[in-house]
């Protein structure tokens, strides 16, 4: 059975957050603390699989990989994200990572993310140090995603590949930690009751001086790993997870 579409994500009602759940301070955020949890995150079971669990069995995989890149700055680290072109088939305006699929001459997850990230954004591997992969993400079109974690150095100069990226932004990681922030909405599709995340932020002011506060609203699959993210650096020891 395929799944729904969400076209317009915006006018699925709000459900509630998740701000009964401890938002992340610095000590969880810092980078020795990211370097022990994410040691071994890719074997745990995530908290989101995605819809292709559900979803598209008539569709064949697709290995993926996305970039989850940390910028460093001196306020802690900042989640580096694209939103894309409005022109394009797939995902249209939408905010995601830098990544795509695979290709045979990847040395593994890490190459692609890395890969990906030189041809959308021009980020160049010299600027960056991968620490971890996420839990495999799979989405509706059947892309099984690695989410690779990577610390990028503050100064790393970007090219934006313009047919692809209208813009790069950053995200305060504590920001995207905090589940008070994570907004489920809830709809039906055959019956069945399906929910996704959103993460809505406003930035305030450019990255060169004041400019006129813009929102940007991060859902889907990029939220979905995000949240993934924020399962393996809360754990306890046991996992968190969602309602389905």
């Amino acid at each position: 059975m395929a799944a729904q579409r969400i076209t317009n994500p915006h006018a699925i009602p709000v459900a509630g957050t998740d701000d009964h759940l401890p938002a992340l301070v610095a000590k969880h955020l810092a980078v020795p603390a990211l370097r022990q949890r994410l040691a071994a995150a890719h074997l745990l079971r995530p908290e989101i699989a995605g819809d292709g669990e559900h979803f598209g069995a008539d569709r064949a995989p697709t290995a993926a990989s996305v970039l989850v890149p940390l910028v460093q700055r001196s306020d802690g680290l900042h989640v580096l994200l694209t939103q894309r072109t409005e022109h394009l088939r797939d995902h249209a305006g939408q905010i995601s990572f830098p990544g795509g699929r695979a290709e045979p001459e990847d040395d593994g997850a890490a190459a692609t993310a890395l890969r990906e990230a030189l041809e959308e954004v021009g980020l160049a591997s010299r600027w960056v140090e991968v620490i971890g992969q996420l839990p495999v993400y799979t989405t509706i079109t059947r892309y099984v995603v690695t989410p690779v974690v990577a610390l990028v150095h503050p100064d790393a100069p970007l090219a934006l590949d313009s047919f692809e990226v209208a813009e790069a932004f950053e995200v305060p990681l504590s920001y995207l930690m905090n589940p008070a922030n994570h907004r489920r909405h809830v709809f039906a599709f055959n019956g069945v009751q399906r929910q996704f995340l959103s993460m809505p932020w406003r930035r305030e002011h450019g990255a060169h001086g004041p400019s006129e506060p813009r929102d940007y609203f991060i859902w889907g699959a990029t939220a979905a790993m995000l949240r993934n993210l924020y399962a393996v650096l809360a754990r306890d020891g046991s996992p968190i997870i969602s309602p389905r």
